[in-house]
């Protein structure tokens, strides 16, 4: 099966790298063309429209709602390849921009459907991404193998629901991140072990404990998450919670805390939002 990704960022490249490993013919554009050509597989196109003709399935994975649009609607792009196919993005979106898609998408006969992804790059390299899929079941049948070669899949309802659930997990994601950044170092300057407090807050949210360096020692690399994207997904997420009507002060307080962060270390990892907290003693070892 001939599998498109538009966009081979950390994840998209990732995506790519996997399913080239399990059978598939993988073409591939992104941007900036060399990054595509870096990744060593498939064939590299310079359109998302040139990318996308002949291929079966095209997966997407971009930075924001823009980025996604012009990938698919701008010149050259994807929905205008002959033929049809399975158009699928992975990216964190609003609703909105999937329902548009679909629109155009379906005008052209094709298929498209939502399939935002929990997990990083060391996920996608395992095959073990939560993969949360919105849109016509019978489209998603279609391609379940090719889903199913990145990870652990679930239909969750029709389009506009994954991209919902996808942006509350992401918020429940900003939450608990900021306030391990609060929590640990509130626990430092009380005069607490500082391998105490990491060892309490770890054992409550375990997989803090992937950004163990980041959070006791200030060192962001690699950059699993990008905090400037946390700020974007909460920013859409908010506005998803406002359409509904519901109050959400922990969440807005979270994006103003992250929007704060951003100013210095936006391209850093998430947990950079520590350094909001983060005093010079903070970082350094325990006395023994």
């Amino acid at each position: 099966m001939k599998v498109t990704i538009l966009g081979t960022g950390k994840m998209g490249g990732a995506m790519a790298r996997r399913l080239n490993q399990q059978g598939f013919q993988v073409r591939l554009w992104n941007r900036t063309r060399q990054r595509a050509e870096q990744l060593g597989v498939g064939d590299v196109y310079d359109t998302p429209a040139d990318a996308a003709r002949d291929a079966e399935v095209v997966i997407s994975m971009l930075t924001d709602p823009r980025a996604v649009r012009e990938a698919y609607l701008g010149p050259d792009g994807a929905v205008e390849a002959e033929g049809s196919r399975i158009y699928v993005d992975s990216s964190t979106v609003d609703p909105k921009t999937h329902l548009a898609l679909a629109r155009v998408v379906e005008q052209r006969g094709s298929s498209f459907i939502e399939a935002p992804v929990l997990g990083s790059v060391p996920a996608v390299e395992a095959g073990k991404l939560f993969i949360m899929v919105g849109g016509e079941r019978a489209a998603f049948e279609r391609l379940r193998a090719v889903l199913q070669a990145l990870g652990d899949v679930r239909y969750v309802g029709p389009l506009g629901a994954a991209a919902r659930l996808k942006l509350v997990s992401n918020s429940m994601l900003g939450i608990i991140s900021a306030a391990a950044g609060e929590l640990y170092n509130a626990g430092v300057r009380a005069g607490l072990d500082r391998e105490r407090v990491w060892e309490v807050l770890t054992r409550m949210a375990p997989y803090l404990d992937a950004r163990r360096a980041g959070y006791l020692e200030g060192r962001y690399e690699p950059v699993m998450f990008r905090l400037a994207d946390m700020v974007k997904d909460l920013h859409l997420a908010l506005n998803v919670y406002q359409e509904v009507g519901i109050d959400t002060p922990l969440s807005q307080t979270t994006r103003e805390l992250y929007e704060r962060a951003a100013r210095a270390h936006g391209e850093e990892d998430l947990a950079a939002i520590a350094e909001l907290w983060r005093q010079p003693a903070a970082a350094a070892p325990a006395d023994n």
